[in-house]
């Protein structure tokens, strides 16, 4: 293609190459227009119209109504720029048509899938897919995405629960060497408290907290922590409570490690002659029931179908396994005006939880005639935590808790419970407590199946007085998105759920408020490997 202009800058030509024929002439008046606009405007139109010549030829051969090919895609949005009808909208329609075509339809057998999104991309500039093979292999992509994101969370779930049901390294080394301790070292192995200060362990006068507990660390923070935040740590008596097993170890910690100025009892269940197999018939029947121990000690995901079951309640099911549920010292706490029959009023508490405040006023609470004082888990800021109702623990399509339970009934917690024994003593509490885990035992744990706390809402019905929530606070163990303002105001914070302070899994932000009570410079800590966090 040529252009010719006249040496007086009047005519124009556009030719073809071989100089024959004239595609276009233009004559222009000098009066009309000057000749540098003419000249310029002459230029532009030189370097346009061969573009949109090609461009017109190519999208007419190719069919733009039946282009399909992502490279077609541009060439029909191209001319859109030089005055054409812009049908970009109706590219993004037949897009969409496509994508719900290929929603409803199976995706095709042996259907090669990239490894990545740039490979796929590549694929399709060497290969030429069309919009509906580009699709599928997306769609396909998501899927295979989705299954391994479902199925690591899964692992990590199922790997949290070892994690949580297992015992630390160091946890074991310091009870075995205090156990060690307690056999060869007589100051290990002193009588506490001395047997001057016996009298006070029934003296109603004094505060007295309790703790069941298998866990010497967690056991010296909770005392620990009881002596630094009380006003009158002299008037505070603790008696904590373990297995026959660890009885030596957490003996030689308190007998090696006093916490003056308050009074430390150190005691086995073996120790209590109260607690036969007479008297705890349903617990005995627990720990030896081998579907009991299957379903506590067995395979977890037996039985279940994950295809249909939410990573949440997965969870759930993982933590209501956890061996601690059949263990005697979790079913303590219903015992307790047997096992302490001198005594008034006790907090008890679990080993997980750390004292923050003076918690003598408890024991001034008027609790109006109840047993139990509780914070009620049914309302409250934190709508994950404090939103539990009865519904949350039961299975309400079996008849027998149909007919005897409220779903929406307000559900309390344990971990700091305020007992008045001497109204405790005048109900049938224990007694309901067994019979509703015989029923439970008799429908093969289809009534409840996490641990117990169930048995214990339907126990104490009607016998619980609920306390201000700032008296306890819970979810440290599995909520990582905790307040921490909230935290420092608790008198009581509580590490429920499978997130401990003392394992690897704790949350990092909540952590030092536990450890700040650890004694790191402990000789048996160190030699444990007992590492600050």
């Amino acid at each position: 293609m040529h252009l010719h202009i006249s040496p007086s800058m009047r005519s124009i030509k556009i030719s073809s190459n071989n100089g024959f024929r004239v595609l276009m002439k233009i004559e222009v008046a000098a009066r009309h227009i000057s000749y540098r606009t003419l000249f310029h405007t002459i230029l532009i139109l030189a370097f346009v119209l061969p573009f949109v010549f090609i461009l017109t030829a190519v999208v007419t051969l190719e069919g733009a109504n039946k282009c399909s090919s992502f490279d077609c895609f541009g060439r029909r949005l191209g001319p859109s720029y030089l005055g054409r009808v812009d049908d970009s909208g109706k590219l993004v329609k037949d897009f969409y048509k496509i994508l719900n075509q290929v929603i409803t339809e199976e995706i095709p057998d042996g259907l090669k899938l990239p490894d990545s999104f740039s490979q796929l991309v590549s694929e399709l500039k060497n290969n030429q897919y069309d919009a509906k093979n580009f699709a599928f292999s997306l769609r396909a992509m998501m899927d295979k995405l989705e299954r391994e994101i479902r199925e690591s969370r899964f692992s990590e779930l199922m790997n949290r629960h070892f994690a949580a049901s297992s015992i630390p390294k160091g946890l074991y080394c310091l009870s075995l060497r205090l156990t060690d301790e307690y056999s060869s070292n007589a100051y290990a192995h002193r009588q506490i408290p001395p047997s001057e200060l016996l009298p006070v362990l029934s003296n109603n006068s004094y505060c007295h907290f309790v703790l069941s507990t298998d866990n010497i660390l967690a056991a010296s923070v909770v005392v620990t922590s009881v002596v630094q935040s009380s006003l009158e740590p002299e008037k505070v008596v603790f008696h904590v409570i373990t297995d026959k097993k660890t009885y030596a170890g957490m003996h030689s910690w308190f007998a090696l490690n006093p916490v003056a100025p308050i009074i430390v009892e150190v005691k086995g269940v073996h120790q209590f002659d109260w607690l036969t197999r007479e008297n705890v018939p349903v617990l005995d029947a627990i720990e030896s029931h081998d579907g009991i121990r299957n379903y506590y000690h067995g395979n977890h995901i037996a039985g279940v179908n994950l295809s249909d079951t939410t990573p949440r309640t997965f969870a759930s099911k993982l933590q209501a396994r956890s061996p601690k549920y059949i263990s005697l010292l979790n079913h303590l706490r219903i015992y307790l005006p047997e096992l302490f029959p001198d005594l008034d009023k006790v907090v008890f508490l679990d080993d997980d939880v750390v004292i923050q405040r003076d918690l003598s006023p408890l024991w001034e609470i008027d609790l109006q005639g109840k047993v139990n004082g509780a914070i009620e888990t049914c309302k409250g800021e934190d709508k994950w935590v404090m939103s539990k109702h009865f519904k949350n623990y039961f299975n309400f399509s079996h008849p027998l808790i149909a007919k005897h339970l409220d779903p929406d009934e307000c559900a309390w917690a344990y971990g700091m419970n305020i007992f008045d024994l001497r109204a405790w003593r005048k109900t049938n509490i224990r007694k309901t407590y067994h019979f509703w885990l015989k029923e439970n035992l008799k429908s093969n744990l289809t009534m409840w199946k996490l641990g117990t706390l169930p048995p214990a809402l339907i126990a104490f019905r009607g016998f619980v007085h609920p306390i201000d929530p700032l008296w306890h606070m819970l979810g440290l163990g599995y909520q990582s998105k905790t307040n921490i303002k909230n935290v420092k105001r608790a008198a009581v914070i509580h590490y429920n759920g499978q997130s401990k302070p003392w394992l690897e899994i704790g949350f990092e932000h909540l952590r030092p408020f536990w450890t700040k009570y650890v004694n790191y410079s402990n000789d048996f800590v160190r030699s444990c490997h007992i590492l600050e966090w």
